[in-house]
């Protein structure tokens, strides 16, 4: 597949996790990717990590945060704008943490192929790619070696825009880290929403749903690993907090149904888990 990939990863003070993910990098068998590191106000061990990084690493490079946009949305906003950059532009743009990694040595060559053929189905379409390729992603607490539940949606297959909707009013949720985001998507919408510090990619997909155009491919494959550890596990009140916002500014006065259906579905995926 003829197409460039752009992984942007925020940063702050997080140099001794990112040797797994960039070697995981290196171990793909498609080799076009390329990785932006946007950092925030970091120590100087950590930026001394990420020069020396990049000048081994051809594919790697870093930029500091803009001030303006704090936060880990606000390094993904600029994740955005790096991607249309007409001096190193993107096809597709992908947002990693620091505890991310990923799942196998040829994930990236198997989301490829299936991008390949992903619209050929599609006789009423002039479109290359759809707008958003999503995958699945498994967390894992790295520390002990063990894996976890599978955060996937469902269901599998090109979905328009009324299908993919559906699905959200459902319960389910493209994960941010095991999706995407092509040209189409980011000309409908280039940036996440303000005012969010843990859910603004749920928000950015529920607003996304709105175009009746949309088109979004859902592939049954493990693309990454996700540490257990991230910061919204630790901030339960206010992630549920902006989960129903989300869902209000997307569904209005029954944003109280998806919002249920969400973690019904995750209660259930760990019930299966623990059989």
């Amino acid at each position: 597949m003829n197409c460039s990939l752009l992984i942007v990863v925020p940063t702050l003070n997080s140099h001794a996790l990112l040797p797994r993910l960039v070697t995981s990098l290196q171990q793909q068998t498609w080799p076009h990717w390329q990785l932006l590191f946007i950092d925030g106000p970091s120590n100087r061990p950590h930026r001394q990590w990420l020069q020396q990084c990049c000048s081994l690493e051809h594919r790697c490079r870093w930029v500091e945060q803009d001030p303006s946009q704090p936060g880990i949305y606000g390094a993904m906003n600029q994740g955005f704008v790096a991607a249309a950059d007409p001096t190193c532009p993107a096809d597709w743009l992908l947002f990693w943490g620091s505890d991310d990694w990923a799942a196998s040595p040829t994930v990236l060559a198997e989301a490829m192929e299936a991008l390949g053929t992903s619209i050929r189905p599609l006789a009423d379409t002039s479109q290359q790619w759809p707008d958003l390729l999503v995958c699945g992603g498994r967390y894992a607490n790295a520390a002990q070696g063990s894996l976890g539940r599978v955060a996937a949606f469902q269901p599998p297959g090109l979905l328009a825009s009324s299908t993919y909707r559906r699905a959200l009013l459902l319960g389910s949720t493209p994960p941010h880290q095991a999706t995407l985001f092509g040209p189409g998507a980011r000309r409908r919408l280039a940036q996440y929403a303000p005012g969010f510090r843990l859910a603004a990619d749920l928000d950015y997909f529920l607003q996304l749903s709105n175009d009746p155009d949309l088109l979004v491919q859902c592939l049954d494959l493990e693309l990454v690993h996700m540490d257990t550890g991230g910061i919204s596990g630790k901030q339960t009140q206010r992630r549920l907090q902006e989960v129903r916002h989300a869902y209000r500014r997307a569904f209005g006065w029954i944003w109280w149904f998806p919002f249920l259906n969400r973690y019904i579905k995750r209660f259930a995926s760990l019930l299966e888990r623990n059989r």
